[in-house]
């Protein structure tokens, strides 16, 4: 073992291939149900779009968390995975009518609705069955988060929510529809969020438009504040979690919830980023005319983050103590984007030794692809390691 890493074991697996510590998860899962059992009618639903591995999952539906789905494939997933479907929401600018269907065929907790044409389709929809579906609409708050850009989602100019100045006149036309029921407002200002001052300006902006119902005599039963909460990419050993405690602590201070009403979050990356790596071998190193380079079998197929947002990843090699020297770690796809990182210290790397490109367990194995016809890498849990 070196650090956390099974490294003898790993020698053995073809790679690259991503591993979960399935210890930390647990650990990670524990910190937010201890958090979020304070507090009263507090729920805390996955986002799976992070990760939809199996086995995390698995090991997040043991803890009792909902899920947060963003597709019909997502819904199909987790209930084959086990999850009730009592606490499935179900989010998405652009819903299809066989993705509206899975989720009513299901009985989903609620459907997070963006437009009053989606409204109108998922009514259409539950009447051809007979049913009534739990709607809350996303409203787009216009509070900028301190992310970046391509990861924002609650300003104006965003394609997410419905406009503020709407909530009123579209909470009134669905209460005219027979086969939705209302029963919460949704918000999601981003991703990779550190400043809590960020959930500070969401939690007044509720205040205020909760406040406005008020004074439509207008009560929901319930309020989703989404997820958004980043993690310590700089240093994933030494913060092996986020503050849970000052996240949480945000909203029970700030948020004025009304008598009754329920409260539900939508974690993804904060629950398994940090306990994830994505493990590759070294394949060359090459001297170039300015900087070595140390070119590994993993690439932006495995793992797209650092060209798609030009994201930083901790990296180290697990197979080496020598002394460090500088290189940039380059996968092998043909695009000049394919490089994990620039002009890094590593303990001197040679042909064959494993790096360890850490948190990458968020937005990591779920986004791979199979761009140069590579296959799609494998997940595997401590417990694979036994």
């Amino acid at each position: 073992m070196k650090g956390n890493f099974p490294i003898e074991k790993f020698e053995l697996k073809e790679t690259p291939f991503y591993y979960y510590d399935s210890a930390l998860l647990r650990q990670t899962l524990r910190a937010i149900n201890d958090e979020v059992s304070r507090h009263d009618n507090w729920h805390v639903h996955y986002a799976v779009k992070a990760n939809a591995n199996p086995k995390v999952l698995n090991i997040i539906r043991e803890a009792g968390l909902g899920v947060d789905c963003v597709s019909g494939g997502e819904i199909e997933t987790v209930l084959n995975a086990g999850f009730s479907a009592s606490k499935i929401v179900f989010a998405g600018v652009g819903k299809s009518d066989w993705e509206i269907n899975i989720g009513l065929d299901a009985g989903i907790f609620c459907f997070n609705v963006e437009s009053i044409p989606e409204l109108e389709v998922i009514n259409e929809l539950a009447a051809a069955r007979g049913k009534v579906a739990n709607v809350a609409f996303r409203l787009n708050p216009n509070v900028g988060a301190h992310t970046h850009a391509n990861i924002t989602t609650g300003l104006a100019e965003n394609k997410f929510g419905i406009a503020m100045a709407d909530m009123v006149s579209i909470i009134e036309h669905a209460r005219e529809l027979k086969n939705v029921s209302v029963a919460g407002l949704h918000f999601h200002i981003g991703s990779q969020i550190l400043d809590m001052g960020d959930f500070d300006a969401l939690c007044n902006r509720i205040n205020d438009l909760q406040d406005e119902l008020d004074r439509h005599h207008i009560r929901l039963t319930h309020i989703n504040v989404g997820g958004g909460l980043g993690v310590d990419y700089q240093h994933p050993n030494r913060v092996s979690m986020p503050d849970f405690k000052a996240y949480f602590d945000t909203y029970a201070r700030k948020l004025k919830l009304r008598q009754g009403q329920t409260l539900h979050f939508e974690l993804g990356r904060a629950v398994v980023a940090q306990c994830g790596s994505l493990i590759t071998r070294t394949l060359y190193v090459k001297e170039g005319a300015f900087k070595k380079f140390a070119i590994v079998d993993a690439g932006f197929t495995d793992l797209i983050r650092p060209a798609l947002y030009q994201a930083y990843h901790k990296i180290e090699n697990i197979t080496s103590d020598m002394p460090n020297s500088t290189y940039d770690v380059v996968g092998p796809i043909c695009e000049s984007t394919d490089v994990f990182a620039k002009a890094i210290d590593l303990n001197e790397v040679k042909r064959g030794d494993l790096l360890a490109i850490r948190s990458a367990g968020a937005y990591g194995e779920i986004m791979a692809s199979q761009y140069n016809c590579r296959r799609l890498p494998k997940g595997y849990i401590t417990e694979d390691f036994k």
